[in-house]
């Protein structure tokens, strides 16, 4: 991409759903704005769509549609590709196609960045062409740019927060509303803040998507999704959360990376928060992440995690980014050196944080004492116990000090086959 201040630069948008009708809204709405900070001119000129007829809250030349993605990514008169179709195929054909034309892309493909974005950064490398996803991570929350350019000169210990605005709407419905799982799901469906089939939210995969490309950036390592440890929130029960909240916390769906000495954890699960931590008070569809340097401390980063003006926000922030590298004559040199390799911790030391249990067991004399003696045999010690008694059953939840999960899960595996637990319910991380 070549041009200079005063010119146009031309739009190829693979993509008019939600995203792509915002970021056409903003192209047209803020237009002045962005000629002002960057010395050029944006013109979307031709935009891949399933249905050329389809009546659009966007007015757009009809012209412009069509069905043939190579027709977006490959025409004279398209400088940028702007990606916000989604999927992974034939999206990562196209992706791939323009940067083999040395033209930028922008996407906000979290899925494909997270199974291809190793491949896409070298062949973006490879050409000398940028290739940006902010609003991959986060929607509209200015995260990933910060964590490679604000923390450039700072070493990232960790980061972790709340990731996913389906799941934290879920349990927010849950906490406060005390209705079950099921019918807060209905309810962000029918709200749209979540899909018909809800499997990538609510079993944790969309979070570990969006994990593996901060971890990326973070740790300047070549993370992959067969590196993190997922668990979703399908098990989390309204009962969950009053216990959760009789010891003083909520549950949050929690994305956790972390570096030890050289080696990495990258993990999702049903998280046990304090009430008065700020994570705790993220409401909705609202995410925030927590990134930690050693030296400047912690930070906190909060905002809407999707929507189409927010989302769409982060897209064309990326786009003025791109266009201002061509200006410079520093397109694609601003790629991340990752390590050859990644180590993780191993499963004997990984995870270590205080963990909450709930069983259902027979109400009969012994039991605490035989639970006792499980958590002793597998190195764990309780610092917490509740126990519930109901008609010949008791309910017990108890919080451990800090440990590996490895050891934890070993302890449940236990508890699961004594005669008088009827069920083990679902584990949760303490937040601590």
């Amino acid at each position: 991409m070549a041009f200079g201040e005063g010119q146009t630069v031309r739009i190829g948008l693979l993509g008019l759903g939600t995203v792509g009708t915002g970021v056409v809204r903003i192209l047209t709405q803020h237009a002045e704005e962005l000629r002002e900070r960057t010395g050029v001119r944006f013109e979307v000129t031709r935009i891949l769509v399933q249905d050329p007829t389809k009546e659009r809250p966007v007015k757009v030349p009809t012209a412009r549609y069509t069905v043939r993605g190579e027709e977006v990514v490959l025409a004279d008169d398209v400088d940028v590709v702007v990606e916000v179709m989604g999927g992974i195929e034939p999206t990562r054909a196209l992706i791939e196609a323009a940067l083999r034309a040395r033209k930028p892309v922008i996407t906000a493909n979290k899925d494909l960045l997270a199974l291809h974005g190793l491949g896409l950064h070298a062949l973006a490398e490879e050409n000398g062409v940028d290739l940006f996803y902010e609003a991959s991570v986060g929607g509209g929350i200015p995260l990933l740019r910060t964590v490679i350019e604000g923390f450039a000169s700072d070493r990232i210990t960790h980061t972790y927060g709340i990731v996913n605005g389906t799941t934290n709407y879920i349990l927010s419905k849950m906490d406060r509303e005390g209705v079950d799982f099921s019918e807060a799901l209905r309810e962000a469906q029918e709200l749209g803040y979540a899909e018909a089939d809800p499997t990538n939210d609510v079993d944790g995969l969309d979070a570990a998507y969006k994990m593996v490309i901060l971890s990326r950036l973070a740790f300047h390592a070549p993370v992959r999704l067969t590196d993190v440890r997922v668990a979703g929130i399908r098990s989390v029960t309204r009962e969950d959360l009053l216990r959760a909240r009789d010891f003083g916390y909520t549950v949050k769906l929690i994305g956790w990376a972390a570096r030890k000495d050289g080696r990495i954890e990258i993990g999702v699960a049903p998280t046990w928060v304090k009430r008065d931590h700020p994570l705790a008070h993220v409401h909705g569809s609202f995410n925030a992440v927590y990134v930690h340097g050693e030296a400047v401390g912690e930070t906190m980063f909060y905002g809407r995690g999707a929507g189409d003006l927010p989302t769409a926000m982060a897209v064309v922030s990326d786009l003025v980014a791109a266009v201002k590298n061509a200006l410079l004559g520093v397109s694609g040199r601003g790629h991340i050196r990752l390590r050859q390799s990644v180590e993780v911790v191993p499963p004997e030391e990984a995870f270590v944080f205080p963990y909450a249990f709930r069983l259902t067991t027979d109400d009969v004399p012994g039991v605490l004492s035989e639970l006792t003696a499980v958590v002793a045999r597998h190195g764990l010690s309780i610092s917490r116990m509740l126990q519930i008694p109901n008609t010949h059953t008791a309910e017990i939840t108890f919080l451990t000090h800090r440990a590996p999960l490895s050891a934890v899960e070993k302890a449940r595996e236990e508890f699961a086959s004594l005669p008088f637990v009827r069920e083990v319910h679902t584990l949760f991380r303490v937040l601590s």
